[in-house]
């Protein structure tokens, strides 16, 4: 492409000559650079990409895209801008000739429910007859094409070439989970969304924003930088749901159990067997378990109901539709009754709603049995409080590690250990080895005893030390009941 037609909505300052220069790649990432590449040099928070701008024009890149200069090469076109990940966006968007522009691509945000609300549209417009796209934590969907995912929400380049593949397969919709990372590094930059989803927000990745305050503006900038065009859907039982519409120029929609909305739901009844919900006036009952899903499924009834689709085919479809994998899995031992449950639950405010949800399915004086642990390298704040949440709700409760990364998993078990009230220290046993833990919950379990394993969902391995080692808490569950 020429670079006239790839600076196409960038302001930018043009250092050598830009007539006939023409570009085949773009890339921020210097090892991948080749002959006619443009590279971007950005500003991360472990290295800066102006370092290696040199190393870049070694490789091939004819032209550079900055936010400070550095001492020109000969035949090397920079081009210099205030925000080198915004205008990346832009340039991904020129170079792949707007996918986005050709889907009805709606992003779904928040601290829960990301995952499931993505998984549950794709599933349901899969069902409704077209072909869709996803782009989620678990995995990115063609169709039924499955594509492993890396990041909630990929890198931009990645992302517009998803996109592209999505054209390629005829997709109409897309359903996209936006990370706060991602607004905040521009991943979404250039990308055109038909809707905004956000589900709730409670504390979490305080290791990269700091602050819950910033937290909250990352989400919000999302549907501050909606078009007018688009539509912005809030729930707005959250009390900061509210918070997301004040700047946007979308139109602006709510949904709620509690609170008046434009789309309403209420529980009539939950069990293991599902849900029975009174929605938007009509009666329906759903595969899904727990209150919090009972929020997910309005969340993606209002979405689609958005997107113009038919009320009475959308109920229907949405009756038969499966979680995301990792998200409340559970099932039941024929012969002894033992629940296990694996769940992703890694914020304070998702476990208490998954251990809300048991406690509301006990029907007698069944053990809640929690298997939990915290990230390394991740916000420290939430270690004790998902120690106390889990003895709050549960009879037994195993403190155990859930990828220490490149922390020592003791000192991570000891601030967990902090949380523990007086009152549960008696029923709280730390086990490092997390198959040991899962081992032992099994051991303890009796008769129609529920075991929780929290944290980790769908994942299938444990990051120790940079190495990711094969680690599956459901085949470890399933596993140890087949011993005891």
């Amino acid at each position: 492409m020429k670079i006239e037609a790839l600076l196409n909505g960038i302001l930018a300052q043009q250092i050598g000559e830009a007539e006939g220069v023409a570009i085949s790649a773009i890339q921020f990432d210097s090892r991948l650079v080749t002959a006619h590449t443009l590279f971007v040099a950005l500003k991360g928070v472990q290295t800066d990409g102006h370092d290696y701008i040199n190393k870049a024009i070694e490789q091939g890149a004819t032209a550079i895209l900055c936010e400070q200069m550095v001492e020109p090469k000969e035949n090397v076109l920079y081009i210099v801008v205030e925000d080198a990940a915004l205008a990346m966006g832009i340039m991904a968007r020129n170079f792949y000739g707007n996918p986005s522009a050709n889907l009805q691509l709606v992003g779904i945000t928040g601290t829960n429910g990301k995952t499931t609300t993505a998984t549950l549209l794709y599933q349901l417009f899969m069902n409704l007859g077209y072909t869709v796209g996803l782009i989620s934590t678990v995995e990115n969907k063609i169709g039924k094409k499955i594509i492993p995912s890396t990041h909630t929400t990929p890198d931009v380049l990645a992302l517009n070439r998803l996109l592209v593949q999505m054209n390629e397969a005829g997709c109409e919709y897309a359903f996209m989970e936006v990370s706060s990372h991602a607004v905040e590094q521009q991943r979404t930059a250039g990308v055109h969304f038909v809707g905004g989803v956000f589900t709730n927000i409670t504390h979490d990745h305080l290791d990269y924003h700091k602050t819950f305050q910033n937290y909250i503006y990352a989400k919000k900038k999302f549907f501050d930088q909606l078009p007018a065009t688009a539509f912005a859907l809030t729930n707005i039982d959250d009390k900061r749901g509210a918070v997301m519409l004040q700047n946007t120029r979308a139109t602006k929609v709510t949904y709620a159990l509690k609170s008046m909305a434009t789309y309403k739901a209420k529980v009539i009844e939950n069990s293991l067997s599902g849900l029975i919900m009174n929605l938007d006036g009509e009666e329906f009952y759903a595969r899904l378990v727990g209150g919090f899903n009972a929020y997910n499924l309005l969340c993606v009834y209002a979405t689609a109901r958005l997107l113009e689709a038919d009320k009475l085919e959308v109920m229907a479809a949405l009756s038969v539709l499966d979680s995301a994998e990792g998200r409340f899995d559970f099932w039941q031992d024929a012969k002894t009754g033992i629940v296990s449950i694996v769940d992703y639950a890694h914020t304070p405010d998702a476990l208490e709603k998954v251990l809300q949800t048991i406690d509301k399915l006990r029907t007698g004086t069944e053990k809640i049995i929690t298997v939990v642990g915290c990230g390394g390298d991740r916000d420290t704040n939430k270690r004790p409080m998902m120690a106390k949440v889990a003895c709050d709700y549960s009879q037994q409760v195993i403190l155990t590690s859930d990828n220490p990364r490149t922390e020592v998993p003791s000192v991570i078990l000891e601030q967990m250990e902090a949380g523990v009230p007086q009152y549960a220290q008696r029923n709280t046993l730390i086990i490092e080895d997390r198959r040991q833990a899962i081992r032992t919950a099994c051991q303890l379990a009796t008769n129609g005893d529920i075991i929780l394993v929290a944290g980790k969902g769908h994942e299938k391995y444990q990051d120790v030390k940079g190495v990711k080692l094969p680690f599956d808490d459901k085949e470890e569950l399933r596993a140890c009941l087949k011993l005891y």
